[in-house]
């Protein structure tokens, strides 16, 4: 029986079990202070931090950023809630109802703003997911000048990768940006018409592809980024994980032991998506099974930490800054944001 909440029901009993086996166990760090004793006493702190780790109740959302977790979730390796949006999952966190969160890398530092210093990036799990689909021959950030480009996420992300991009191709006043709701409706457009671009994240690039054979997905503008910025401005990220500063000193054993697990279930999505593409279906994390086989390669999982982690989404949210302050909270992060 997997260990995640799908109903409400189940979200109150796995809620129980996570509070019931994190009272029983003995503090990680408490164990750790041993460690220099004796081999045995090293294997009971390393032991007591996973039993600890499996009570971990972990909020994610359905899409790219969850797929690094679905080895853990196969395993019961916590107590797992996969939600719809952020708006699911980050009052739980903030209320103290989950410890652990995935969510966007802009929301993580608004809501550093917002609660003051109250919130720990422990790792970058997802760098882009975005790709520009269209049935036209378009192979580069510079070949989109002239065309319209229909996207999502006004004000947001996107926008202002997409504009980070045009910038430093010095095309951002020839391409015709038109914004739309919903990834369904820029698919609708650019099936309509041929000379269109399409920008749209995973699952939703290759979905919009297996339905149609004119459409491509031309630009992976994670490897865009990569090349237009020649790595001065960092990676492209997508999402990162959370927790408050009161959860990570508290727990800081089975949070260790969390990022350990999730290092290897994420090597796990990169390296054999096919293992894990029935349980990311299973999980709701993407809809259909085909999708999910030829989505999953291109979402980019990872799991960056400490020193990696910060150079990362330091240097990525310094970009949103500069396009947009208000998509990232405003002003940059203090250091106490990164968890080194």
């Amino acid at each position: 029986m997997k260990k995640r909440t799908l109903t409400p029901f189940a979200a109150v009993a796995a809620l129980c079990l996570a509070l019931a086996l994190a009272g029983c166990a003995t503090p990680a760090q408490d164990a750790g202070s041993n460690a220099d004793n004796s081999a045995p006493a090293a294997e009971a702190a390393s032991g007591e931090a996973a039993a600890v780790a499996d009570a971990l109740r972990i909020g994610s959302l359905k899409g790219p950023t969850s797929v690094g977790l679905a080895a853990m979730m196969e395993k019961d390796e916590g107590v797992f809630t996969v939600a719809a949006s952020a708006d699911e999952i980050v009052p739980k966190l903030l209320q103290g109802e989950l410890d652990i969160v995935l969510v966007p890398a802009n929301l993580a530092a608004t809501l550093y703003q917002k609660t003051e210093g109250n919130i720990r990036v422990l790792d970058v799990n997802t760098l882009g997911v975005l790709y520009a689909v269209s049935a036209a021959d378009v192979d580069s950030v510079e070949g989109l000048a002239g065309r319209t480009v229909y996207l999502t996420g006004q004000g947001t992300v996107p926008e202002c990768t997409v504009r980070a991009l045009l910038d430093a191709a010095g095309g951002a006043d020839q391409v015709d940006l038109q914004f739309r709701s919903e990834p369904a409706e820029v698919a609708a457009l650019i099936a309509q018409d041929h000379e269109a671009v399409g920008i749209l994240p995973q699952p939703f690039a290759t979905s919009a592809t297996m339905k149609d054979d004119a459409l491509q997905q031309r630009i992976d503008l994670t490897q865009a980024w990569d090349e237009v910025t020649q790595g001065e401005r960092g990676n492209l990220i997508t999402g990162v994980t959370i927790a408050t500063a009161g959860t990570v000193a508290e727990k800081r054993g089975a949070i260790d032991a969390f990022l350990e697990r999730h290092a290897r279930s994420a090597a796990i999505a990169q390296s054999d998506p096919e293992a894990i593409a029935e349980e990311v279906v299973a999980l709701g994390i993407i809809d259909d099974l085909k999708i999910a086989e030829a989505a999953i390669p291109r979402c980019n999982v990872v799991c960056l930490t400490g020193q990696e982690m910060k150079d990362a989404l330091s240097a990525y949210l310094a970009v949103l800054e500069q396009q947009d302050p208000a998509s990232m909270g405003g002003t940059l992060p203090a250091e106490d944001f990164y968890l080194l």
